[in-house]
């Protein structure tokens, strides 16, 4: 069924040399079969393979092929941030370059956003990872999903589809692109999911390991502190600091009343440490959340997290409504 929605693919390249070509004409039959008006964006992120070469090749031949090159490796995030930039699209379409995101799945993912969703996260039911990949994964969606609110079965698939209006001011850098459906969800945008086909990967190797799981947690508590915290980090810090000042209040109330009453000496008394411990470290972070209130007022937005070395728009790209 065709749809009237201009569809931007943003695909971030690491050393992907080998599969480029193939997806690119994927893409193509997948947009052929849905009637799209569509470019596709590649963003080379400091790939040390033959990718810069392949993609000029495939530009070379196909006028709705853009490239972004950045002047080295800035992460995933960066990518996907410099590809919400340029992409001129109605619809954003992310997957990986990898092949393991199947473009046949686009319709399912399209559909959503046509049924109101403005996020729409692939889930990648039947995964063809090894156990190493799919445990922690799981670890990973479970937490999140507690923590956020955002329950999704893949919070980390690469294959997502996005109304512009959902990314065009959404701030992305270090490892945030694994939590872009809980950045959204807080800002009142509707996230949703569809099953698609995952397929085994047929060139090269998994990019990531163990650690990411160990990385998204550290990110997890950023996310939390910048989602629902961040017009009043006071709230956060305050409050610890509060809690920390009345129990040390308390202890030295507690103190003062046995001295007064002559039941002992208190200044050798470990409880007295304990209780002068516990004010001035909830002063301390009381003194933090108004330190972060202040940069909250005064920080200035709109830096961008990575260099570009070039920027190639495709030579036919895509008209907006």
């Amino acid at each position: 069924m065709p749809n009237s929605k201009s569809v931007s693919f943003v695909i971030p390249v690491y050393n992907e040399a080998e599969s480029l070509a193939i997806l690119v004409g994927e893409i193509h039959k997948a947009a052929a079969d849905l009637a799209l008006d569509h470019e596709i964006l590649f963003v080379n992120d400091g790939s040390t393979d033959e990718s810069v070469a392949v993609i000029r090749g495939i530009m070379d031949q196909d006028d709705r092929v853009g490239f972004l090159n950045f002047r080295r490796n800035f992460g995933k995030a960066a990518a996907l941030a410099a590809g919400f930039r340029h992409a001129e699209g109605d619809y954003i379409v992310t997957m990986d370059g990898d092949l393991q995101d199947d473009p046949a799945e686009l319709g399912k993912l399209l559909a959503k956003l046509d049924d109101g969703a403005d996020c729409v996260s692939g889930w990648k039911e039947n995964r063809l990872d090894p156990v190493d990949k799919t445990l922690p994964s799981k670890i990973f969606n479970f937490v999140v999903g507690r923590v956020s609110g955002v329950k999704l079965h893949d919070m980390n698939c690469g294959y997502k589809a996005y109304k512009r209006e959902a990314v065009e001011d959404l701030s992305l850098y270090g490892e945030f692109h694994r939590f872009i459906p809980v950045l959204l969800h807080w800002q009142g945008f509707k996230v949703d999911e569809v099953a698609v086909n995952h397929r085994e990967r047929q060139f090269g190797h998994s990019k990531y390991g163990l650690s990411r799981l160990i990385k998204g947690m550290f990110d997890l508590f950023t996310i939390v502190l910048t989602t629902r915290f961040s017009v009043r980090p006071l709230h956060i810090f305050g409050l610890a600091g509060m809690a920390l000042g009345l129990i040390g209040g308390l202890i030295l109330s507690y103190l003062s009343a046995l001295w007064f009453m002559g039941l002992g000496p208190i200044g050798n008394r470990p409880l007295l440490f304990l209780g002068l411990l516990c004010v001035m470290v909830g002063v301390n972070i009381f003194g933090i959340g108004l330190l972060a209130e202040f940069i909250q007022h005064m920080a200035a937005e709109g830096r961008t997290p990575y260099r570009l070395r070039e920027t190639i728009p495709p030579r036919h790209g895509v008209g907006r409504d």
